[in-house]
């Protein structure tokens, strides 16, 4: 909207004059510094941020629904040490985003449906599979560095003789 505001005021041979918000920034600013105040949980906020994103939230209400669902299943996963209450929170969350509509979160809701059992087995151990996809990534890697791999044998000696 701003570019196109610019465009405008190019046409019409006049200055233009972005809207400056009550902590100094434009909207265009104020989007651009919001992105990385997303990824946090509000309790580590500083004050500059909570500020920025009480803005935010109250010119753009749905990244505050996003934000809030996002938050939920962060916190599933952190609080709940239970098998049970995790899928009953986890099913709880699930009824959330088919109320908020929001496509993204429906296809992430989806997926959890498809692997709740191996999703449950987290609150167990609290182990995931991260090592065995880092480990798998590292394979790539090195097999992309010699272009494919034409003797198997020889691959997988290098990669015990690397990685064992």
């Amino acid at each position: 909207m701003e570019n196109d505001a610019i465009e405008q005021a190019k046409k019409t041979k006049n200055k233009y004059e972005p809207l400056i918000l009550s902590n100094g920034d434009t909207i265009k600013q104020l989007l651009a510094r919001s992105r990385y105040i997303l990824y946090k949980n509000k309790s580590k906020w500083s004050e500059n941020q909570t500020q920025r994103a009480k803005l935010l939230f109250e010119l753009y209400p749905d990244i505050e629904k996003a934000y809030s669902l996002a938050q939920d299943l962060r916190n599933v996963f952190e609080i709940t040490t239970d098998k049970i209450y995790g899928l009953s929170r986890l099913a709880k969350w699930h009824e959330k985003v088919n109320q908020a509509e929001f496509k993204s979160f429906n296809t992430i809701s989806r997926s959890i449906q498809n692997h709740y059992q191996t999703i449950a087995n987290y609150f167990d151990n609290r182990s995931t599979n991260a090592s065995a996809e880092s480990f798998n990534a590292k394979i790539k890697a090195f097999r992309s560095q010699f272009r494919g791999v034409r003797n198997i044998e020889f691959f997988l000696f290098r990669l015990t003789c690397i990685y064992a």
